[in-house]
């Protein structure tokens, strides 16, 4: 990846958080720890690696992305925005009763969306389920699945994963926001996953592990999944909850809190200051 790349996916990175923050600030609501953890993962799908159309957001032979771990909105609306699915103003009715940004996305209402998405654990299935309909039809398209690392603590995630090694869906790739921090603690204290590399290579997967805030990694493991052929792929994106924001890292707490008047100042300060274009 050249440098004006890398550069240009940076900003689209801080762009996502700074505008995700803005989007919370306007409705006093929504989950910005385990979004500002996806900001570069998405930056990367969005503006380098999925093949889509925004003029036709149900293109047949687009790329999918399943956002399963799916209160994430505040990452996935500004990339949606920025990308020109929708106009950047309808961001502004996020969690509002009379608009179509809920916290949770819906695809009934939201260009870009593929699959409604919020009960952790599901939205696995559905991305298996759309890997599997390409292949079965003899189409070239990309199934992306984003998935917590408090969400696999539900079974029916490595239900779907064993499925998708069953049927050597290698054109499934599985993003795992490893941020390590759930609703009310660490994953380790709730309920520890033990050693995911080797749980998801003995699930038949071929397994990538990255630093999931550099674009550049991000970028590359994309690539080297694609040229892997005969399995499913995953990659452990390593993220940090609340990136970004010193005080929000790393604590549960900016799981779902919203900041007050003076959390939100500091915050847009910092995110500025640690702009890094």
């Amino acid at each position: 990846m050249d440098s004006a790349k890398v550069i240009e996916l940076r900003e689209k990175a801080w762009e996502i958080r700074y505008t995700g923050l803005k989007m919370v600030q306007k409705a006093r609501s929504g989950h910005i720890g385990g979004a500002f953890s996806l900001s570069e993962i998405m930056s990367v799908l969005y503006f380098d690696k999925m093949n889509i159309r925004t003029e036709d957001p149900l293109w047949e032979d687009r790329d999918r992305l399943v956002l399963s771990k799916g209160h994430a909105t505040v990452a996935l609306y500004p990339a949606l925005a920025l990308r020109g699915f929708f106009p950047p103003e309808l961001l502004n009715t996020f969690r509002k009763a009379d608009g179509k940004l809920s916290g949770h996305a819906e695809m009934r209402y939201v260009p870009g969306v593929d699959m409604s998405t919020g009960s952790l654990g599901q939205g696995l299935s559905a991305a298996v389920g759309m890997a599997l309909a390409g292949k079965s039809t003899g189409r070239d398209y990309y199934t992306y699945a984003i998935v917590g690392d408090g969400e696999i603590q539900e079974g029916q995630i490595w239900e779907a994963l064993m499925f998708s090694a069953a049927r050597d869906l290698d054109h499934l790739i599985v993003i795992l926001d490893c941020n390590k921090v759930q609703l009310d603690g660490t994953v380790r204290e709730v309920l520890d996953t033990g050693d995911l590399k080797a749980k998801f290579q003995a699930f038949g997967l071929h397994t990538l592990e990255i630093d999931g805030h550099s674009v550049e990694d991000i970028a590359d493991a994309i690539d080297e999944a694609k040229a892997y052929k005969g399995k499913p792929h995953i990659i452990i994106a390593n993220t940090i909850k609340g990136k970004g924001v010193s005080f929000m890292e790393g604590k549960c707490k900016w799981h779902g809190k919203t900041p007050n008047d003076e959390e939100f100042t500091l915050a847009f300060k910092e995110l500025e200051e640690r702009r890094e274009v």
